[in-house]
């Protein structure tokens, strides 16, 4: 099959993209907005990027399946929405003409992405002391390695981390080795929430009791739960 046609690559294809921040796709649902607004933003930056900073209602129309009105009436609510605003701007002959602007959601974007990094960063310190707390003494370095071998390699969820420890703790094998147990099943069982994790252990929990003849008393059942009652 060819791929190239009256000297034409397709790489030229790639000549002519659009820049468009991963940030907008991977966190738009989180602030509040549909795939119709999205398709309109896009629009807008693209026209941006082509020179247009104020297409009209029809000329986004012309490129997606609203109508002029529709179009209309979602720029409206994306004004509302503090997603987009009409600035003014000077040229070189000192005139005023108006524009679009998404800096205000790109602001909302990047100030998302902090406050995650903020938080991962945040959880992930928190683990430390937690394992330091439950283990009685400061970690070794061959145990803050083991850590942060979770965390970057295994690319493990802080909170998942903190589940296996409390797991582990409940079942009285402190250890490292039983912890990485715990995480390579889990992932073994594509368990990577620890929702998922508190139906798993119940479900484990359980059969071991029936297996053991109900030998437990539900005080000491009521044990294995603790950490699994918890938000």
């Amino acid at each position: 099959m060819k791929f190239l046609t009256n000297n034409y690559s397709y790489q030229a294809l790639f000549k002519d993209q659009l820049i468009v921040p991963s940030l907008l796709l991977k966190h738009y649902v989180r602030i509040g907005l549909s795939e119709t607004e999205v398709m309109v933003i896009l629009q807008i930056h693209r026209f941006y990027m082509e020179g247009n900073h104020f297409p009209t209602p029809n000329e986004i129309s012309n490129y997606i399946t609203l109508s002029e009105q529709e179009c209309a009436q979602t720029l409206r609510k994306l004004i509302q929405n503090n997603m987009l605003s009409i600035d003014q701007k000077q040229n070189e002959q000192d005139m005023l003409s108006e524009c679009y602007s998404l800096e205000k959601l790109w602001s909302q974007l990047y100030t998302l992405k902090e406050e995650q990094s903020n938080n991962v960063y945040e959880q992930e310190r928190n683990i430390f002391i937690l394992f330091e707390q439950e283990f009685g003494r400061p970690l070794s370095p061959f145990e803050i390695e083991t850590i942060n071998i979770w965390i970057d390699d295994d690319e493990q969820q802080p909170s998942l981390i903190k589940a296996a420890l409390r797991e582990a703790v409940l079942m009285g094998k402190l250890n490292f080795k039983y912890i990485d147990r715990i995480l390579r099943e889990w992932k073994k069982k594509g368990i990577r929430s620890v929702e998922q994790a508190r139906n798993h252990s119940k479900s484990f929990h359980t059969n071991q009791n029936n297996k053991e003849g109900n030998k437990m008393t539900n005080r000491d059942v009521s044990l294995y739960y603790n950490w699994l009652e918890e938000e």
